[in-house]
């Protein structure tokens, strides 16, 4: 009876085994189910990334293709505009010997001295006139003056004033560089919320303390667009400088093949613009992300 009672009979265990593996084979069917409709619903979301990163790219590849039947076709004169497949091999021909990445550094050095010193000062006179209302009256209306001179016409004045020499390019590229900076950084400063200023007030901040916890962080979606407008114009700014005597950069390389009739060289140089400029982009966009990522704008 006591034996009945604490030994189960063996028909029994039997199938107290067969219920413990059914539950574990359920409990992982379960779970396999549940990981395949993670890598399922996973799968989609990766397509979709994949195609936003390749859509940007479908009309320049279309274009490449268009132009290369063109030239193989013979709608199109090698000397009008070579095919893609040349002007690639005139850039691995300049790489190989090393001359493209002379001018690249050469002209890469010039746009980011150009930029750091007419965008440091457009910053500074931005700030500036943006916070004091008598600096704007002193200052705002030259500046919107000389803004509406094109560079080009200022050509002349700078060979006289500065001659041929890297000084000339430099400065050309400085006062392109200036004016976005300095317009977007006087309206960000103007379009921050007063009642902000005012609540910092309440909380008893002082005056640098106000301008650098609400006044810059207010005004800088407009700085970085400023920027980011100044970093595409500083290789259309560059293009111009170069054609001054230049011995050196890109602009000298294009012009050079120019006079010898080498149109795939030409064609190097101007995708290298192109290139550059996009690249130039692509930073101050990382650059809005980073210093903006408190901004609803920029997140996610």
């Amino acid at each position: 009876m006591s034996n009945a009672l604490t030994h189960d009979s063996p028909a029994q265990a039997g199938q107290t085994d067969k219920v413990t593996l059914l539950e574990a084979a359920s409990q992982t069917v379960a779970l396999d189910i549940v990981d395949l409709s993670t890598v399922a619903s996973a799968r989609p979301k990766l397509i979709v990334r994949v195609l936003k990163r390749l859509l940007p790219w479908v009309v320049p590849f279309l274009i490449l293709v268009v132009w290369q039947i063109a030239a193989q076709t013979g709608w199109l004169s090698s000397r009008v505009l070579p095919a893609p497949l040349d002007v690639a091999k005139a850039f691995y021909t300049l790489s190989a010997s090393g001359e493209l990445w002379h001018h690249v550094s050469v002209s890469a050095w010039r746009a980011l001295m150009g930029f750091v010193v007419g965008g440091s000062l457009g910053l500074f006179f931005g700030l500036l006139t943006g916070s004091i209302k008598l600096a704007e009256t002193l200052l705002d209306t030259t500046f919107q003056m000389i803004r509406n001179i094109p560079a080009l016409a200022l050509i002349p004045l700078v060979i006289l004033w500065f001659g041929i020499e890297e000084t000339a390019k430099l400065f050309l590229v400085s006062i392109g560089v200036f004016f976005p900076i300095y317009i977007n950084a006087f309206h960000g400063i103007r379009s921050v919320d007063p009642a902000l200023i005012e609540m910092g007030r309440s909380y008893g901040l002082n005056n640098w303390q106000l301008y650098r916890q609400i006044i810059l962080p207010g005004a800088l979606p407009s700085i970085l667009v400023g920027v980011r407008f100044s970093l595409g114009l500083v290789w259309v700014l560059l293009i111009v400088s170069e054609t001054i005597s230049a011995q050196s950069g890109i602009g000298y390389m294009t012009m050079n093949a120019r006079e010898f009739l080498q149109t795939d060289v030409v064609l190097v140089g101007i995708l290298l613009y192109a290139i550059l400029g996009k690249l130039a982009d692509v930073f101050a966009r990382l650059l809005e992300r980073y210093w903006l990522r408190w901004h609803p704008g920029y997140q996610g």
